[in-house]
């Protein structure tokens, strides 16, 4: 495992759409997931893209903190949504910033793992609006997109206000 940049805005591959995972890019992704992994919990976040990390896949790694585990997606694509809630988002590309986002509540993700097998899982709360946000940037949709809000910088930087990035 080793760290990889962050890209920050405005670099161009955030506003970027990903392509889908296939069989010819496991052997890169395998190691992509476990290097993304390692970047996001070094940079204190609990979600990264890989258009964040200049990698145009549509691959997403995302922290589980009651677990304390880090779940991988592949082609990941929301089939159902329920709710909205407004919530304030940071982001690992947007250091120090953050927006109020209109998320759904519940999510039914689709998602392939490393061999390309398919599952649902559904999600609520605090994962269902990690998932999104990262699902939003492999169809190049950064926060400063979806904020009701212009973007601002946080004012007090505890362990609630830094979620999710």
């Amino acid at each position: 495992m080793s760290l990889i940049g962050i890209v920050t805005y405005p670099a161009e591959v955030l506003s970027k759409t990903a392509r889908k995972v296939g069989r010819g890019d496991i052997e890169h992704v395998r190691k992509l997931v476990s290097d993304m992994a390692e970047t996001m919990i070094e940079g204190d976040g609990i979600g990264l893209a890989a258009n964040q990390v200049d990698e145009l896949l549509r691959v997403i790694v995302v922290r589980d903190l009651e677990a304390d585990e880090v779940h991988y997606y592949l082609n990941p694509t929301i089939t159902k949504g329920h709710g909205e809630e407004l919530g304030e988002e940071g982001c690992l590309s947007f250091p120090g910033l953050a927006g109020l986002i209109p998320r759904f509540e519940q999510v039914t993700v689709k998602f392939q793992d490393l061999d390309l097998k398919t599952y649902k899982v559904e999600l609520d709360g605090l994962p269902a609006r990690v998932v999104q946000h990262e699902i939003d940037h492999l169809n190049g949709i950064t926060i400063k997109d979806r904020s009701t809000v212009e973007l601002y910088h946080r004012e007090e930087e505890d362990e609630e206000s830094k979620r999710p990035r």
